[in-house]
């Protein structure tokens, strides 16, 4: 279970962001992405860290072999605690990006354990996401 305190930081600032991105307000958006960094960073490896908090974080890094390297991080930490929500839209998001890189066969291994994973969420429109993404990707192989 993540903290309260550092849940409701997190999603607030992840709004916030979303909304400087929005505006194009880099000054603010580069300055809440350094908070929400810290906030990750503080908690690292203490009971307050979170697969929630690197999967954000992933979520507005706009260098793209940043963001994979810190959806890696937050995919390892939904494996340690099993969480499977995680486990699957920290793959699928990682996939994403590996395919915009050129990455398919690595696109393809994330998409196939998020698959796996997504057997046990509740989230069907993820579920079906992962499933389209995958069949689409396998299909141009064959």
């Amino acid at each position: 279970m993540m903290n309260t305190k550092v849940y409701k930081a997190v999603h607030d600032l992840a709004e916030e962001l979303m909304s400087a991105a929005n505006k194009n307000d880099r000054k603010r958006f580069e300055l809440l992405f350094s908070k929400l960094k810290a906030i990750c960073e503080e908690n690292e490896n203490t009971s307050k860290d979170h697969p929630v908090q690197w999967e954000t974080l992933a979520d507005f890094t706009e260098e793209l072999e940043d963001a994979i390297t810190t959806y890696e991080k937050a995919l390892a930490k939904s494996i340690a605690i099993n969480n499977k929500d995680h486990m699957s839209s920290v793959a699928f998001s990682m996939a994403t990006l590996q395919l915009e890189m050129g990455q398919k066969e690595e696109a393809i291994k994330n998409l196939q354990s998020a698959k796996v994973s997504a057997n046990k969420i509740e989230d069907k429109e993820l579920k079906a996401e992962i499933h389209d993404l995958l069949e689409s990707l396998v299909e141009e192989e064959g």
